[in-house]
């Protein structure tokens, strides 16, 4: 988004002549989207960004997916995927279990106790959710600390990597796209700024400090990236450390952003979920539920009425709280439900009743919703409860 933000030493003019103290060029490098015509940073290298000495295959996680066939809705309970003996050798790069995928997008969940390699996804923008724990995040623009409940912007290629902080594992949410993520366009003015009536502004989005000045010759970088066989893996090895940058400026960078920031927009009636969206990518939206008053009609309903996805897979991840329409299903802390398109769905039996009256909900949950069909994951696989399609009806296809 066109948020202008500058670290560190940038000369005057832009592509012009750097120097150290000792007269030594600086290494201008121009990072930007859309091939030069959407927002870019320039960044000033010690060293030749470009100077690689290896590249090797990097063997990816299982990236395979199945077809939700026969279409039915689905229960996944992220929180059996990693057990405690699990999670200490974990880092939240390559441990990653898929649960979700098409060519849109797809959905990873890691509970990690130790640093990541360093790390650039050239496929597109990520989004990591942080259900629980902390992180430092270093990156080539400066360093990043995430806390839970924090969203961590990581634009395309940008290189990075997570160490876990605190006393507790880090629990992350991976959003990758195939494109950018963006503020909803009608939450920006025609230039880029977030408007009044939007859920958050710019001061909710907090970039990195100071640049990283690191050491190193030799050092490897895993890239995930494309060829027409799929989604593969190369480990690149840089002559000189990537994190050499003295400066930087522009309006492409990481940040981070907390759901505890986002203003919910509430009605008389219940809102549909286009307003809660917070970002979008190509060909689908990220949304968060928070704590928030609910309809003040006095003959309103206030959880959601019954509805049919008709275009879209509705994807919900359940991070806090207590979720109103899902009592009875099994849902909790950690859970995804996963509603294609083709499927009406809503309240579980008794929540419509019970909801009458309501004034405050407090849950918390991010919604992705896409406009192609979601895969499942190998992860999916792992932990899908299979009651829950029933649970409308009371009883399943053996009774």
């Amino acid at each position: 988004m066109a948020f202008y933000r500058q670290a560190g030493n940038i000369p005057p003019k832009r592509h012009t002549q750097h120097r150290d103290e000792n007269g030594q060029l600086y290494f201008e490098e121009l990072m930007g989207e859309e091939g030069f015509s959407s927002d870019s940073s320039l960044l000033y290298h010690r060293h030749i960004p470009s100077a690689i000495v290896d590249a090797t295959v990097w063997e990816l996680p299982d990236q395979a997916t199945t077809p939700n066939h026969p279409l039915s809705p689905r229960h996944l309970k992220l929180h059996d995927l990693f057990p405690e003996s699990v999670w200490a050798d974990t880092d939240v790069v390559t441990g990653r279990r898929l649960i979700l995928g098409n060519g849109d997008v797809r959905i990873s969940y890691v509970v990690a106790g130790k640093e990541s390699p360093l790390y650039r996804n050239a496929l597109g923008d990520e989004m990591v959710y942080v259900e629980s724990g902390s992180a430092t995040v270093e990156t080539v623009f400066g360093a990043l600390e995430a806390k839970q409940g924090d969203y961590v912007l990581i634009p395309m290629s940008t290189t990075h990597r997570w160490i876990p902080t605190g006393p507790e594992p880090l629990r992350a949410y991976a959003i990758e796209a195939n494109s950018h993520l963006v503020p909803p366009k009608r939450y920006l003015s025609r230039f880029g700024q977030l408007l009044e009536h939007a859920p958050y502004c710019e001061r909710d989005l907090h970039g990195p400090g100071e640049t990283l000045q690191a050491e190193g010759t030799d050092v490897e970088v895993l890239v995930k990236h494309r060829t027409s066989h799929g989604i593969v893996g190369t480990r690149m090895l840089y002559a000189n450390h990537p994190f050499d940058v003295i400066g930087w400026d522009g309006c492409l960078y990481p940040y981070t952003f907390n759901i505890s920031d986002y203003e919910p927009i509430t009605g008389r009636v219940h809102q549909p979920p286009p307003a809660h969206q917070a970002f979008e990518g190509n060909n689908f939206v990220i949304c968060n539920f928070v704590p928030r008053k609910v309809d003040y009609h006095p003959l309103s309903i206030p959880v959601p009425y019954y509805h049919s996805n008709v275009d879209s897979d509705e994807i919900m991840f359940y991070c806090g709280g207590d979720y109103e329409a899902r009592k009875g299903s099994g849902i909790g802390q950690g859970s995804i439900s996963v509603h294609p398109g083709g499927h009406a769905h809503g309240p579980q039996p008794g929540a419509y009743e019970r909801s009458i009256g309501a004034e405050f909900f407090d849950e918390l949950a991010v919604m992705v919703d896409t406009f192609r069909p979601l895969e499942l994951g190998e992860g999916a696989l792992a932990c899908e409860d299979r009651n829950y399609a029933w649970t409308w009806a009371g009883r399943g296809p053996a009774q």
